[in-house]
């Protein structure tokens, strides 16, 4: 078994990637969690991942714009998988988010 440690840099960012990838295949696949699923369960959600993307680029030197980096985490543009598949939050949910992040 390979220990992690042993693994060379360019290794390492394929796998980084490749789970990256799974990632946003998984979440693609489950349309029905919602953005504040996530943040009340996880803290972050598909708008954080898209500003992470950014970020990244940010450190490289390249300038993405947001808008094309949620494209790319949500797999089309977000005003469609907004109008397609968000749902209004519900009091609960949202009391859950307040809790959590006052």
């Amino acid at each position: 078994m390979t220990k992690i440690s042993e693994l060379d840099a360019q290794t390492q960012i394929e796998l980084e990637a490749a789970a990256f990838r799974r990632l946003l295949a998984h979440l693609d696949s489950r349309k029905d969690t919602q953005n504040i699923d996530l943040m009340n369960l996880a803290g972050f959600c598909r708008n954080c991942l898209s500003k992470w993307y950014v970020s990244a680029a940010d450190e490289k030197n390249l300038s993405i714009d947001y808008e094309e980096a949620r494209e790319r985490i949500y797999g089309m543009p977000y005003s469609e998988w907004k109008d397609k598949y968000q749902q209004t939050a519900s009091a609960e949910q949202l009391a859950t988010f307040a809790k959590k992040h006052d």
